[in-house]
């Protein structure tokens, strides 16, 4: 039997201990990411940044997104749903860069500080945003599309969207370098497949069938550039053919000689950069507007090489 005193004092002991767990439950740092999609490998690899940086750095951090790209009002409610919950700091790749403002506005009146990442929003609210310069890389992916072609011909644009700041910038970047430096080539077509690799291909086999003498073609994302890759694979067609991100069916393609190259982008980078500048931010630190995660060129001649097969996420 315990003595009166005994119990006393492992009454105590227990309430200093639950009072202990309540402390830290409470001060449990807590960010959720909330994603374009998860049909990609390039936002696999965005997670798998995201969740270093939580291991490293003792942070909680979970990793959402819709289905695919097109699924606005979805990833709304799974940034409320995320907001609900009281985080510590928040990221966001908006799919709309203005849809995401008004819940946005919450956060920062609640003092949640928001990071976007891979694509910005059309707001001074994020104090960060982790992030490819698209522009400069398009217009990177322009220069070497208007080398392969001899510097003049018909070419067209797949881009993955019209709302989002990436399908923006990526479209605006590649367009306005061929303005301005090939006088004599033509964008005859810039079309918009959601990100989707089959539509696309549609996309893609409809330009060639109205344009037989096109000569190049530029695909945004992952899911445009193989959805050309198919399309112009189905048409037997002879084109030159430079992409966006990698992953393993761009790859491939590049290996078999159905892509000429690619931009790639450090998405596992840009993954870690945003739980770590989320932390930084719940501690009130000063942080740039623009964290740049930067971005590469690879081809046949390069794809093997350390620097490149380090940010290639097939």
């Amino acid at each position: 039997m315990f003595t009166r005193r005994q119990l006393m004092g492992a009454a105590a002991a227990l309430s200093i201990l639950g009072g202990a767990g309540m402390a830290q439950a409470q001060e449990e740092i807590y960010i959720p990411l909330v994603s374009k999609g998860f049909q990609h490998q390039f936002w696999q690899a965005v997670k798998q940044g995201a969740d270093k940086a939580g291991a490293e750095f003792g942070v909680k951090v979970t990793f959402d997104g819709p289905d695919n790209e097109t699924q606005v009002d979805k990833q709304i409610d799974m940034l409320s749903a995320a907001l609900a919950n009281k985080p510590t700091a928040i990221g966001i790749a908006a799919l709309d860069s203005q849809a995401v403002i008004p819940l946005l506005r919450k956060a920062q009146e609640a003092g949640i500080p928001v990071v976007a990442f891979d694509s910005g929003v059309e707001s001074d609210i994020p104090v960060a945003t982790a992030t490819t310069d698209n522009k400069a890389a398009s217009a990177l992916a322009a220069d070497k599309l208007g080398a392969l072609i001899g510097g003049e011909g018909k070419v067209a644009v797949i881009s993955h969207s019209q709302t989002s700041l990436t399908g923006i910038d990526r479209r605006d970047g590649f367009v306005e370098e061929i303005a301005a430096k090939y006088p004599n080539i033509e964008i005859v077509a810039v079309e918009y497949g959601d990100g989707d690799h089959l539509k696309s291909t549609e996309i893609t086999k409809a330009i060639l069938a109205a344009n037989p003498d096109i000569k190049g073609f530029f695909g945004t994302n992952e899911g445009a550039a193989i959805g050309v890759v198919n399309g112009v694979r189905e048409m037997k067609a002879n084109v030159t053919i430079v992409g966006f991100d990698s992953g393993k069916a761009q790859t491939d393609a590049i290996r078999e000689g159905l892509m000429a190259g690619a931009v790639t982008q450090n998405p596992v980078g840009i993954g870690y950069e945003t739980v770590k500048a989320a932390l930084a931010a719940s501690k009130g630190e000063e942080l740039p507007k623009i964290i740049d995660t930067g971005f590469y060129w690879y081809d046949a001649t390069n794809i093997d090489d350390p620097t490149i097969a380090a940010v290639l996420y097939d």
